[in-house]
């Protein structure tokens, strides 16, 4: 399967840092025009720079993915100035640690909202590209581990990741029939800033080192005690971005050095 993108529009959100800007780089390189979509405006107008640079197309944004609106117009700029959405990459996430009993509804409520708000909101206003005369388009949800597993600590991105892959399943059914297509990408620790905060945060929670941490937490389940890299999952992105059928719709594949086998 030869993969390219020549002619597609992603868009893609948490798109300033870690996975999404490795993936927005990536996509760009197989041709597509991005939107480099993030909450911090700088980061995604350095990521945008950055491809531009190396002869891509791009646009970089700063959105609120929680605000209707805001994603709304930001969409409708995308259309005006790259062309109707081929392509959405739901990345955005954030992460709040704590027990159950200890969690803030605030904050149970804002990781809920950041995770599968975001991702509706998105996903609604990219399938107006993707629907009128059937066009089609790939909607993909970055996942988790978490999607499939649970660990103590994380009830409200448990729930999050989880809900992702009832939201991809509706996606896929409802889709078909207008040539859009949904998939989960679900990666184990990668070790971007997101995740090296969890450290000292969990390290604290539980009582142990750093290292005990990495070793007996984060990375105890691989089959090498090796963090997933960004680009095992910007390639995984593009290979569902380019693969040329529906036989993939529905599903969510896990990228996680065997920490998670399903």
């Amino acid at each position: 399967m030869q993969l390219s993108l020549k002619g597609k529009v992603a868009v893609i959100t948490g798109a300033g840092s870690g996975i999404g800007r490795c993936t927005a780089l990536t996509l760009s390189a197989l041709g597509a025009s991005v939107a480099v979509v993030d909450l911090n405006g700088p980061a995604a107008e350095k990521v945008a720079q950055e491809i531009v640079l190396a002869g891509g197309k791009a646009v970089g944004l700063l959105v609120d993915i929680t605000n209707e609106q805001q994603v709304d117009q930001a969409f409708e700029h995308v259309v005006r100035e790259l062309g109707p959405v081929d392509i959405l990459v739901s990345n955005a996430g954030i992460q709040i640690i704590n027990s159950i009993e200890d969690f803030a509804f605030a904050d149970w409520k804002k990781m809920l909202a950041v995770h599968l708000d975001g991702a509706f909101l998105t996903t609604k206003a990219a399938l107006r590209s993707m629907y009128p005369n059937d066009r089609g388009g790939t909607v993909i949800y970055l996942g988790s581990v978490h999607s499939h597993e649970a660990s103590k600590l994380k009830s409200a991105y448990v729930t999050a990741k989880h809900g992702l892959l009832g939201l991809s399943r509706t996606l896929a059914k409802e889709g078909a029939e207008h040539n859009v297509r949904s998939h989960v990408v679900c990666p184990g620790y990668v070790a971007t800033p997101l995740v090296q905060k969890q450290i000292p945060q969990q390290a604290k929670e539980l009582g142990i080192s750093e290292e005990e941490v990495v070793a007996k937490i984060m990375l105890a389940g691989t089959v090498d005690g090796q963090f997933t890299d960004q680009q095992d999952i910007a390639d995984m992105i593009a290979f569902l971005a380019c693969f040329p059928s529906a036989a993939l719709t529905g599903q969510s594949l896990i990228v996680s050095h065997g920490m998670a086998m399903h």
